[in-house]
């Protein structure tokens, strides 16, 4: 090839590669959520959701913070409890935990997990498990999710319940934990730092 040939070649590459990186599944950024007690790495810019659940005659604050970029959908769920609704919040997770898992047709003990750690605010390392569900299928779509719940206690001795998750959504598909590993999934967990 000639010297004009590959300098045009060079530059279509370099365009390339900057128009690639310029798109939204590539436009990670830092979202602060002081009220909801954590920060986190979003792959794009999310929507933020919030009301009130009704539970045990209650009403429980939650918010939702989500993004959808292609067949992904990242979000954080946090569910804050009130010192006096403390005692709700294990039946209230394993309420949260149950919805999920019976849609995915398993049980906490029969699901696929890994173990997994988060860091807190305080730099502290927390351990933690991952579990890797896959839907039933509706015919050519399938759907796979990573989910993580953790449960912080407040300073003020109420506590946050947090469901970190990515939905994947597409015709075709791996097994959900293979699936999960890649680096634009692991970050979204890693960076996920509760006060």
């Amino acid at each position: 090839m000639s010297k004009p040939i590959l300098k045009k070649l060079g530059v279509v590459l370099a365009f390339a590669f900057l128009l690639s990186a310029c798109s939204p599944k590539l436009d990670w950024r830092t979202v602060q959520s002081p009220q909801e007690g954590y920060s986190t790495l979003f792959p794009g810019k999310p929507e933020k959701i919030e009301r009130r659940l009704p539970y045990q005659g209650q009403e429980i604050p939650q918010t939702l913070e989500a993004v959808k970029i292609e067949d992904d959908i990242y979000s954080v769920s946090a569910i804050h409890l009130g010192k006096d609704q403390v005692a709700l919040a294990s039946k209230l997770l394993e309420q949260l935990q149950g919805n999920l898992l019976n849609r995915a047709n398993v049980n906490l003990e029969g699901a696929v997990t890994a173990d997994a750690s988060y860091q807190a605010a305080n730099r502290q390392r927390l351990s933690t498990k991952d579990y890797f569900l896959e839907f039933k299928s509706t015919g050519a779509v399938e759907q796979s999710m990573r989910v993580r719940w953790i449960t912080r206690i407040t300073p003020d001795n109420g506590a946050w319940i947090y469901q970190i998750s990515v939905l994947h959504t597409a015709p075709a598909r791996v097994p959900a934990k293979q699936f999960f590993s890649e680096e634009a999934y692991s970050n979204f967990f890693d960076e996920f730092h509760p006060e």
